[in-house]
């Protein structure tokens, strides 16, 4: 039995992190089809950006904890010096994703939902008078 503490950057250490991934998945699979199913006129406001919030915290951990899974099978392939490195790097990818996503949520034009629906559609035309 090892007495070295698992690092906080090992989000893929023990049972704990598999129950977290799989549950955020379970949730982005219900949730994100729920939130755009659901009317703008309802969504507006506090509950939009609290959604949005908590879409973007979902999906940051999800991909730290996912990324770590990739390099815990694939960098001792290289590299059993380049892990931790590598770790590192899954935490910063997660915390830009973080704050990209939640300033995105939090902007007045429509959060999440809004950018997304916005890839298909168009703006509209300004008039010029």
């Amino acid at each position: 039995m090892s007495t070295k503490s698992a690092s906080p950057l090992e989000a893929d250490a023990g049972g704990v992190a598999t129950h977290a991934h799989h549950a955020m998945t379970t949730f982005l699979v219900v949730a994100a089809p729920a939130m755009f199913a659901v009317p703008d006129s309802m969504t507006d406001g506090f509950l939009d950006k609290a959604f949005g919030l908590l879409v973007a915290v979902n999906v940051s951990a999800h991909s730290w904890i996912g990324l770590n899974y990739v390099a815990t099978d694939y960098v001792p392939k290289v590299s059993k010096k380049l892990l931790p490195p590598a770790r590192l790097a899954c935490a910063g990818v997660a915390l830009v994703t973080l704050g990209g996503l939640s300033k995105i949520a939090l902007n007045n034009k429509g959060g999440i939902k809004g950018t997304v629906k916005g890839l298909w559609n168009p703006r509209p035309k300004e008039t010029e008078e």
